[in-house]
């Protein structure tokens, strides 16, 4: 329980959720009800502070479901408008609520430029790997050879790594989850709202309608846990049903090893840093996919670095201290003045 007394029915709003039966949304959905609670207790927020910000999509439905302001914007805007609110109000706690579609293509522009700006908010990202709202045309994270309405002989195009493109855009904050694991989702974005700056986490979520089982290949649960590997600050890079596999580094490049097999021990398994500021590591773990390496979850980065908001206002602050204009006579009467 929060020191506001909060619990997740706090946080669920009187409007009828509408997204299809199945739909990952809702898990998503019921991961960040938990979380806010959480939020609340570790950072004394209190929740007239939250402000949920979207774009165009199924996931931009999002604002209407959480009781808390918010703001429902157009097709791609979402960061940009998340940015306004954030720098006008720094003690607000904003979150951005995007697809694969909505943030990386239309949006791609004001995406990155919040991640490099390092703007103090949490983007969740919600990949399905197609256009669901307008009824399933590829997107930008859509496989190689997809076949889709706007692809029906297969997508020629090469997908965007939305971990890749967080990371080479200077981010300071990339975690990702499955929308089924709710309990691990929480978990993250409790992490991303402890962080101080832009905050990214995708969650690889399933479109029944259009997409369906776009995932299966490390959703399955027979074979979750040897497809996954849930890494955490400070632990051994562990996975697999018994923990009896690990990555370790060896001529530069990740390898995948059973302990106990040609010599290899507990000792060789990487420890996970997550606040290593070299990305080069984290960028090999967000790269590794099935079925050469288990899928990455968990807070892959998480790095300080200063803020744009709190740069901003450090710059306010210090332009009103030395101003010699403080008022608009001061302003008229300085430089160049003339009598008439």
């Amino acid at each position: 329980m929060s020191k506001h007394n909060y619990t997740p029915q706090d946080f669920k709003s009187d409007q009828e959720v509408k997204w299809c039966p199945g739909c990952g949304d809702h898990a998503i959905l019921n991961s960040v009800y938990r979380a806010l609670p959480e939020v609340s207790d570790a950072l004394d927020y209190d929740k007239e502070r939250y402000v949920f910000v979207s774009g165009i999509g199924c996931s931009s439905r999002f604002p209407y479901y959480v009781d808390t302001f918010g703001f429902h914007g157009i097709h791609g805007r979402a960061s940009a408008i998340a940015t306004g609110v954030k720098v006008a109000n720094p003690k607000l706690s904003v979150w951005q609520m995007t697809g694969d579609g909505d943030a990386l293509a239309i949006g791609g522009n004001h995406f990155i430029h919040a991640i490099r700006r390092n703007i103090d908010i949490n983007i969740i990202l919600f990949n399905n790997e197609i256009y669901g709202l307008t009824k399933g045309q590829y997107s930008p994270t859509s496989k190689l050879g997809a076949v889709t309405k706007t692809s029906p002989y297969g997508t020629v195009e090469q997908p965007f790594n939305p971990g890749e493109l967080v990371i080479g855009a200077k981010g300071t904050f990339f975690a990702r989850s499955i929308d089924m694991d709710v309990k691990l989702t929480a978990e993250i974005l409790v992490d991303a709202a402890k962080h101080d700056g832009a905050s990214v986490v995708v969650v690889q979520q399933n479109c029944v309608i259009f997409n369906d089982n776009t995932h299966a290949s490390i959703t399955d649960k027979e074979h979750r846990a040897d497809r996954t590997i849930v890494l955490r600050h400070g632990e051994k890079m562990l996975f697999g049903k018994d923990k009896e596999k690990g990555l370790v580094m060896e001529e530069n490049q990740l390898k995948v090893v059973t302990i106990g097999e040609n010599g290899y021990t507990l000792d060789d398994i990487l420890t996970h840093n997550a606040q290593n500021p070299n990305p080069g590591l984290h960028m090999m773990l967000t790269n590794m996919s099935f079925p050469e390496f288990p899928f990455a979850l968990g807070v892959i980065r998480a790095v300080k670095f200063p803020t744009y908001d709190d740069n901003v206002r450090d710059q306010v602050l210090d332009i009103k201290e030395n101003a010699k204009i403080n008022c608009v006579d001061d302003l008229l009467n300085s430089g160049d003045t003339y009598e008439v």
